[in-house]
């Protein structure tokens, strides 16, 4: 893959001279462009050889477009407190939003090659990495992404040459450390694993671009062009509307719904209900307030029908911890800025580090379940989401987290109660609207969507429980049980 970056591409300073004010304008042109449609964004991977220009590429870059509209991420080691969040974290918070260009110099690569060539993991341990960041890559593009992934290439003897070169010169000569020429004595392992790397990723939606590092001037135009080219080619193409109209609800083939199967006979007295609901509160805020907790982080998700129980839930649970330890994040309709992000990035960014635990009122899944129902979204855009979440899921427990995914589910008849007592009772009237009313109307394919919803999602590492929510007491004391259980585990 990388032979043909290696042919001692040149370009004169006549002809560098000739073309760079043409392309210059031609890329403002496009990022204006870019700017004003405001469909997409463009993510540019800058990585490859140290010593090949990676540097030098990105000032360019700069230099040639307006600096206003592009976001520079120079992704270096993680810091403490990115190292307290699931790896790509810091990736995600780093996303452009849609109208801009985000550059990432060293990028979510970095660490699987490292690690990979200094056997810190295994190859099978790299190839899932690799896998992650197909997935990953094919999500942004599903989402509307432009990427586009530069690899600068350079021989090991043009590699050594610059290196000395920079070296020898006392101005760049701070742009050579040990961990350059560490890196230089494993050119060979570096290249093989590199190589594995780029063969492996490079998709239709996101491609590799190998560009010989050896004359700054090639490097440039080539990456210039290359860019001008795609962005060009994508605003002339435009961006499909993905809202489709919505397939038609199907019932389950052997005609049994989950949340019609539930016991919702179960029962605790006020009593019993008392005396429980301290005991768990106390074991919670024991639990949390171990030092063992430090290392771990705790992420609690609360869906439901609606008057299923969950605010009330949720201030059982609160009530067991200090106010300082835990945050509640709310999730309603998408604001403006969201909606310039891909789908799962107000999630990422709530993301807990270690120590601390979090409080999702309705999380992520309205995709599969709000925005399916009433056709927000396309069926490829929910359908697709069940993947996604799994591997979300996947990533922030693998890092430490305990993610424990509530359902609480009450009958249509127990709702409707609900309703009216919230219609009549003064200091309830602010929990009903015609929302509420409207999303009634749609029962049986709430119904359906959350079935699938379980089934898809539900896994050994992020189990659903679901709580028969007729009974308040009950609802209540079942998912303090069910938190103090899942983290007494984990510790």
């Amino acid at each position: 893959m990388f032979e043909s970056a290696e042919l001692g591409h040149k370009i004169s300073k006549t002809v560098y001279d000739r073309e760079v004010p043409e392309l210059r304008k031609s890329l403002l042109d496009a990022q204006l462009n870019l700017r004003q449609s405001g469909k997409f964004q463009l993510i540019i991977l800058i990585g490859g050889v140290d010593g090949a220009g990676k540097g030098e590429t990105v000032k360019i870059l700069n230099e040639w477009m307006d600096t206003r509209f592009i976001e520079t991420n120079a992704m270096g080691v993680p810091t403490e407190e990115e190292l307290a969040h699931p790896p790509m974290w810091r990736f995600w918070r780093a996303l452009p939003p849609k109208g801009k260009v985000g550059i990432f110099f060293g990028s979510w690569y970095t660490e699987p090659i490292v690690n990979r060539v200094y056997g810190t993991i295994k190859g099978s341990a790299f190839d899932q990495a690799t896998d992650r960041i197909i997935r990953f890559e094919k999500m942004l593009y599903d989402e509307g992404a432009l990427i586009l992934k530069f690899w600068m290439h350079l021989s090991k003897d043009a590699q050594k040459k610059r290196l000395e070169r920079l070296e020898r010169d006392p101005e760049t000569r701070w742009r050579v450390r040990d961990i350059e020429w560490a890196h230089f004595k494993l050119y060979d392992k570096f290249r093989q694993v590199s190589e594995r790397a780029l063969l492996h990723t490079s998709k239709a939606e996101a491609p590799w671009i190998v560009v010989e590092g050896t004359d700054p001037r090639y490097r440039y135009l080539t990456v210039g062009k290359t860019i001008l080219n795609a962005l060009c080619t994508r605003l002339e193409a435009g961006t499909p509307n993905t809202v489709s109209k919505l397939p038609p609800v199907l019932p389950p083939v052997d005609g049994k719904f989950l949340l019609t199967s539930l016991d919702f006979s179960q029962s605790t007295t006020k009593e019993d209900y008392d005396n429980k609901l301290v005991k768990y509160q106390r074991k919670l805020n024991l639990l949390v307030r171990s030092p063992k907790f430090k290392k771990i982080s705790a992420i609690l998700v609360f869906e439901g029908s609606d008057a299923a129980g969950k605010g009330g839930g949720v201030r059982r649970v609160t009530g067991a911890l200090d106010p300082r330890s835990y945050r509640i994040i709310p999730i309603a309709a998408p604001t403006e800025e969201e909606k310039a992000q891909p789908y799962l990035w107000r999630f990422w960014r709530h993301t807990p580090r270690n120590g601390n635990f979090t409080i999702f009122d309705r999380s992520w899944y309205g995709r599969v379940l709000v925005e399916r129902v009433e056709g927000f979204c396309s069926e490829a855009d929910w359908m697709r989401a069940y993947g996604e979440i799994n591997d979300f899921e996947e990533q922030i427990t693998r890092c430490g987290a305990v993610l424990i995914k509530f359902w609480l589910s009450i009958t249509k008849d127990e709702q409707l109660k609900r309703f009216k007592e919230r219609e009549t009772t003064a200091f309830k009237h602010f929990k009903i609207t015609e929302e509420d009313w409207r999303n009634r109307k749609k029962w049986p394919a709430y119904e359906i969507a959350v079935g699938e919803m379980i089934d898809r999602t539900s896994t050994d590492i992020a189990p659903w429980t679901v709580v028969e929510a007729n009974n308040k007491y009950y609802a209540r004391l079942k998912i303090l049980r069910e938190i103090c259980t899942r983290l007494e585990a984990a510790l």
